[in-house]
């Protein structure tokens, strides 16, 4: 326990999921954390639950689109005026697109472009002056098994996930001067609220939804969003302090078969 204490975390994409999981993680860990998310609704039920389990929590929430710059800078400046300094940014909010490639207009690829690759660029460049002065600031950028294993029918997510890592290891290398790591973590099937609404909306049953992934990694079935929170918060600890420009599988083996 405690391997952020004093460390304070910006989290986009915070209000279910991943990024709520990881939100968790960090603060059972010592750190205090701002969750970014354009839902309100998420991201104070988020926020609510993890006071609920960990009453002495410091947590808030900003609500804003990632791939507005504008906002980025004002979520920024919230966690900097709640406490004081940013050592820790996580990117993980994006958005899912499932044209097939013959098929995807540009406006879809604008989109989601906007969102996965430029709303990180955002976040990075509006919270690296205060990562700098950190003089242990970190980035991990949220990315997926699929930017690096084909598959069908996500193509341009899957494109803007792998557009993430080559920023990664360029940030990297940029950043390195000035003591700032920059990671990235690639998870595999990851279930979550958004794919069991999906699911059901579909008139699947979760434990349907189990079986069609029970075949998708070495391991055989999904992971929990907490299981993809474990990994972010190493290479967000001093742990993971001669780790930089590195891309974390945490997909269950997906990328071995």
């Amino acid at each position: 326990m405690n391997r952020l204490h004093h460390k304070t975390a910006l989290i986009t994409g915070g209000g279910a999921g991943i990024g709520a999981a990881t939100a968790f993680v960090f603060c059972q860990e010592g750190a205090a954390v701002t969750l970014v998310d354009f839902n309100a609704e998420f991201l104070n039920r988020t926020i609510q639950a993890i006071q609920e389990k960990l009453p002495d929590a410091k947590v808030n929430g900003f609500t804003a689109n990632v791939e507005n710059e504008a906002q980025a800078v004002a979520a920024v400046q919230h966690c900097l005026d709640a406490y004081g300094g940013l050592d820790i940014l996580i990117n993980n909010a994006a958005m899912r697109n499932y044209s097939k490639m013959a098929d995807a207009k540009p406006e879809e690829w604008l989109t989601m472009v906007s969102v996965n690759l430029i709303g990180s660029a955002n976040y990075c460049r509006a919270a690296l002056p205060a990562l700098r002065r950190s003089g242990t600031g970190c980035i991990v950028n949220v990315s997926s098994a699929h930017a690096l294993v084909g598959r069908k029918g996500m193509g341009i997510y899957d494109a803007t996930k792998a557009a993430q890592l080559a920023m990664t290891r360029t940030l990297a290398f940029e950043e390195a001067v000035h003591g700032v790591r920059v990671n990235a973590v690639c998870p595999g099937s990851t279930l979550t609220d958004f794919h069991i609404g999906r699911a059901t909306s579909k008139g699947k049953s979760v434990e349907q939804l189990k079986i069609e992934r029970s075949h998708n990694s070495v391991i055989g079935r999904w992971a929990s969003p907490e299981e993809i929170a474990w990994p972010i918060l190493w290479l967000a600890s001093s742990e993971a302090s001669f780790i930089t420009a590195t891309t974390l599988m945490a997909d269950g083996g997906i990328s071995a078969m």
